[in-house]
């Protein structure tokens, strides 16, 4: 078992876990592999034709494991240090330490290293020698790899992809370069100490490779590879954090789930490639047949991207690039299926277009593109980042999205409104249903968020976005007072996921609070236990909303069953199946401590927030929560929530920043400085 008595952010263990998938992760925004791992991954390197595009596995030469052959008594430890982003191997005997450390440079994007030290204790002079081993060949079943030349005592290869994702579609070349790894390192006897470093460089041009690869070898010449990292960390941390004085195994779960996430985000400043999104497993995974195929999904859209947004506006905007990057695909998915504008894929690789091997979720799962598009307004009101939507593509994506839910939308003489038909709900036990509760909110809050955006830029607001936003049906059941799931849908029938509990958050649909504890009610019993792990987030939420605390915690309770010991990797259903390292249930857990103990809600106006949260924990303290340029610190216990502004933007906005208390609509002025409110 972990061992973190210490630090909840530091996870120990005597022993690896035997299933190889629960490995931890080391991965920064371009590049990703698990430890002792025989490949690794580029973001955005995929091969393959559509419906087998996957991502492209190039062999790692970090997957080498440090041995001390013939030692008797070696105490042996594995530590995961979610603090500066590093994995170690450390062999203990009476005579010498000799520790293995193994990252991805989170600033160097470029960069994989480890690191083998090896220490003697005074009493000592004989040499200590350590074996290395090593599986790997510089072979791919996704790449037509060549040789090149060894580049200042690094091996080179290089190679393009063997098959496009569309037909003349791009097809990249990734070059790599790697220190090569001997056999053995001895520690000589006249030696107190020693550090061997090894390097390896990725990148998609033999410029840039050269580059970062020298660059490395100029931070090792000043013993400064790995502190540079750590670094890195560190003021990530800094500029984000979760702290709560409350039950270690929750305190653990956090720390897990932000490195993970945090792992995956591009890092501050000129980024020099072009992000390519986060799949639901990470860059750690998507081979052919694992973790679907490292494509992206709605689940970075609306499960991760919400705790992203609130920490770093800047990583988040690299997340809606690439949707507007992709928007040329969505457009040609819609044109194919008959429709105006676009219709994001279900699953998105490189292009755009719909890579899913299954038909029927691309061609009936469209609630994504309302999802998408929910991440654009959460980005809109949090940052007012106007140039993304004026001058970045923003717009046209917007109004493409706004357009397809008008085409996608026919009129019903009977009832009076607009219907969307034969669609897959997000609980895909049912498909080909009508007016599924969630698709058709979605649809509605992208046509509103539309017209809101053009009004903002001046824009003529057409009047076909109105009419769709003012007359689709979302299913309600007045007698009842709920919300069925679709037309037809009869009370107990099974739930595969959180679907219409969505309604209540991320959503925000108005109703009273009556129905949120109805659709809370309706559908906890008859939601599959062990499906995808972000669904108990989302009841939880809902009832810390009604300030049913306990309810809320058992619900959230659930989430610990898909967590796997010693190194906090989340599995997608709580059997061990489905995606392994599941970011997506990770985000809906972060948004359970952030959205629903905080009460934090984004809205047009303002950033609200409404705290509840169980009795066994006393404080919780949340750093580095962006708002419109601020970065606020909020530290909140049973009795005070304090708000401290840390940061201001440079150009102050026209109005001041407020708080608003949710209960009594109290309003606080906040400037540079702290204000408390009972």
């Amino acid at each position: 078992m972990a061992d973190g008595k210490d630090d909840p952010a530091v996870f120990t263990s005597a022993s690896l876990p035997s299933d190889p998938r629960l490995l931890a992760t080391v991965t920064n925004a371009y590049l990703g592999t698990r430890v002792y791992r025989d490949i690794l991954h580029v973001n955005g390197v995929y091969n393959g034709a559509v419906g087998d595009t996957h991502r492209a596995d190039i062999p790692s030469p970090l997957n080498v494991r440090m041995t001390v052959p013939g030692a008797e008594s070696l105490a042996e430890t594995f530590t995961l240090n979610t603090r500066t982003g590093t994995f170690s191997h450390v062999l203990q005997s009476t005579d010498y330490t000799a520790t293995h450390q193994i990252y991805a440079h989170h600033s160097l994007v470029h960069l994989m290293a480890f690191s083998i030290t090896i220490q003697r204790s005074a009493h000592t002079t004989q040499p200590i020698t350590v074996q290395l081993r090593t599986p790997f060949v510089p072979k791919s079943r996704d790449l037509d790899l060549n040789q090149g030349p060894d580049f200042q005592g690094a091996h080179y290869v290089y190679g393009k992809t063997l098959v496009p994702e569309v037909e003349g579609g791009p097809r990249p070349t990734v070059h790599m370069l790697w220190t090569p790894v001997p056999q053995d390192l001895t520690l000589r006897g006249e030696e107190r100490e020693r550090s061997w470093e090894f390097l390896t460089a990725v990148a998609e041009s033999e410029e840039e490779v050269k580059r970062s690869y020298s660059k490395g070898l100029a931070l090792i010449a000043v013993g400064s590879l790995h502190s540079s990292h750590a670094h890195a960390w560190t003021m990530l941390w800094r500029g984000c954090c979760i702290d709560l004085d409350g039950p270690l195994p929750l305190r653990q779960a956090l720390y897990g789930c932000l490195y993970y996430l945090l792992s995956a985000i591009p890092p501050r400043g000129n980024l020099g490639f072009l992000f390519h999104g986060i799949s639901p497993g990470g860059l750690s995974n998507g081979t052919q047949g694992e973790d679907y195929w490292g494509h992206i999904f709605w689940d970075q859209d609306t499960w991760m991207f919400p705790n992203i947004l609130l920490f770093y506006p800047e990583a988040a905007r690299a997340v809606l690039e690439y949707r507007i990057r992709m928007l040329e695909g969505a457009l040609r998915n819609a044109q194919e299926q008959g429709y105006k504008g676009a219709k994001f894929p279900w699953e998105s690789a490189a292009t755009g277009r719909e890579v899913c091997p299954e038909e029927i979720y691309g061609a009936q799962e469209i609630h994504v593109t309302g999802d998408v598009l929910m991440a654009f307004e959460q980005y809109y009101c949090t940052t007012q980042d106007q140039k993304l939507f004026r001058e970045d593509g923003g717009w046209e994506l917007v109004g493409a999205v706004a357009q397809y839910w008008c085409s996608r939308m026919v009129w019903s003489e009977e009832e009076q409104c607009y219907h969307i038909k034969g669609v897959m709900p997000p609980d895909e036990y049912h498909y080909r249903v009508d007016n599924s509760a969630y698709t058709n909110a979605v649809a509605q809050r992208s046509l509103n968020f539309a017209a809101d955006v053009a009004r903002d830029f001046l824009i003529p607001v057409p009047e076909e976005w109105v009419d769709c936003a003012k007359k689709v049906k979302v299913p309600f059941d007045a007698e009842k007072k709920y919300h069925p799931e679709y037309d037809g849908y009869s009370p107990g029938e099974p739930v595969k996921q959180a679907d219409v509990v969505l309604l209540g958050f991320p959503l925000m649909h108005p109703m009273s609070s009556e129905v949120r504890r109805n659709d809370l009610e309706m559908y906890e019993p008859v939601t599959e236990m062990d499906g995808p792990a972000m669904t108990w987030s989302m009841f939880a939420v809902g009832w810390l909303e009604l300030k049913e605390v306990q309810r809320a915690q058992s619900q959230l309770n659930k989430c610990f069953s898909n967590i796997t010991e010693p190194f906090k990797i989340w599995v997608e259903n709580s059997d061990g199946s489905g995606a392994v390292n599941f970011l997506t249930g990770m985000g809906g857990f972060l948004q359970a401590v952030l959205f629903g103990y905080t009460g934090f809600r984004i809205t047009k106006t303002s950033l609200r927030f409404n705290p509840a949260f169980p009795d066994d924990i006393n404080k919780l303290k949340v750093t580095g929560v962006s708002y419109f340029g601020n970065k606020l610190k909020f530290t909140i216990t049973k009795e005070e929530i304090r708000i401290k502004v840390t940061e201001s933007p440079r150009d102050p906005p026209a109005s001041p920043l407020e708080a608003v208390l949710e209960e009594s609509g109290q309003q606080f002025p906040l400037r540079e400085g702290t204000v408390s409110l009972p």
